[in-house]
C-alpha cells in the first residue's frame, strides 16, 4: 500500500489581495478594484430603480498606482473586490542622495523610498531644506507599494503622502 501524504499551506489573515463587498455599501474616499487596478474613490453616484432592474452605482476612481481616472457601473446589490490597502504615516527627517529618511511613530527608519519627480518632489526638498516639520504617508497593498501622492495640509504639520 503506497503511503499517503498531505500537503498543507498555511496563510495569515489578510492575505488576501481583495475581498468583497456590496456595491451600495462602497463609500466615498474608499478603495475599490476598477477594472482590475485598485482605485481610491473620488465620485459615487446611484441611480434609482429603473423598470429593467437594480439600481446601479456610478463609480469614478484614481489608480493608486498610476493616477489614471477609471470609471465603472455596477448594480447596487452585486459585490465589487475591494483591495486590502494599507496606510502607514512617517515623519520626515533628511534626504541623502536623493533618497528620503523617514521615521515612524515606533523609531524605526526606512531610507529606500527614492524622492519622487516633478512638483511633489521638488514640494517636499523646499519643505524639508526650509525645516518644516511633515508627514509622508505611505500605502501599500499586501506587498506591493504605491506611488507618492499628495494630501492637503492638516493644521498641526504638513502633510504629504506617499500614495
Amino acid at each position: 500500500m503506497a503511503d499517503l501524504q498531505a500537503e498543507f499551506e498555511s496563510v495569515s489573515s489578510g492575505a488576501s489581495q481583495t475581498y468583497p463587498i456590496q456595491c451600495s455599501a462602497l463609500r466615498k474616499n474608499g478603495f475599490v478594484m476598477l477594472k482590475g487596478r485598485p482605485c481610491k474613490i473620488v465620485e459615487m453616484t446611484t441611480s434609482k430603480t429603473g423598470k429593467h432592474g437594480h439600481a446601479k452605482v456610478h463609480l469614478v476612481g484614481i489608480d493608486i498606482f498610476t493616477s489614471k481616472k477609471l470609471e465603472d457601473i455596477c448594480p447596487s446589490t452585486h459585490n465589487m473586490d475591494v483591495p486590502n490597502v494599507s496606510r502607514k504615516d512617517y515623519q520626515m527627517v533628511d534626504i541623502n542622495d536623493s533618497y528620503l529618511t523617514l521615521m515612524d511613530d515606533s523609531g524605526d527608519t526606512r531610507e529606500d523610498l527614492k524622492l519622487p519627480e516633478g512638483d511633489l518632489g521638488q514640494d517636499i526638498e523646499k519643505k524639508h531644506d526650509n525645516g518644516d516639520n511633515f508627514l509622508v504617508s505611505f500605502y501599500c497593498r499586501i506587498d506591493i507599494n504605491i506611488d507618492f501622492d499628495s494630501f492637503p495640509d492638516l493644521p498641526m504639520h504638513k502633510h504629504l503622502t506617499v500614495g
